[in-house]
């Protein structure tokens, strides 16, 4: 029985000779110096190109911040402006009033509204014009920021 054990045993081997003849080649084979230089340059590429994509991904961040911080800013000098504009328009209001309780006569009362309601005209005439250019300043600034920005972020692509 160890006789055929061995018979098959070695009939097995005799079988994948070929194939054990070739893994210990592949093994021992060489690779080409130009197929080394190729990953390698593929590898220092790719290194390279994960490198520019983390320095875009920090950039982009930065002008989110900068974009959003300036955005914060602006509506904060907004809201303080809009609640200026209400406490003005308060104080007018009590001051008119004021004015009127001291006209002695109907003829001055009326002129003191007339008065009243013209300052109250120019006024807002004054904050519409101011709104217009703060407005168009802060639309052109934005162009301007978003422009920098684009240029920071895609310039080295441009």
């Amino acid at each position: 029985m160890t006789t055929e054990t061995n018979s098959v045993l070695n009939s097995v081997k005799e079988a994948f000779a070929p194939v054990t003849e070739a893994f210990t080649k592949l093994q021992n084979l060489e690779v080409p110096e130009a197929a080394r230089e190729f990953v390698k340059k593929q590898a220092e590429a790719a290194k390279t190109r994960a490198a520019d994509a983390y320095a875009g991904s920090e950039k982009v961040t930065n002008v989110i911040e900068t974009a959003v911080a300036g955005s914060v800013t602006e509506a904060a000098k907004i809201s303080r402006n809009i609640q200026q504009a209400i406490y003005q328009d308060a104080e007018a209001f009590f001051a008119g009033i004021d004015k009127l309780a001291s006209a002695k006569s109907l003829s001055e009362a009326a002129q003191i509204q007339s008065d009243l309601v013209r300052a109250r005209g120019e006024l807002l005439v004054s904050r519409a014009k101011a709104s217009t250019e703060y407005l168009g300043k802060l639309v052109t600034d934005g162009a301007k920021t978003a422009q920098d920005n684009f240029a920071k972020v895609y310039g080295k692509t441009a």
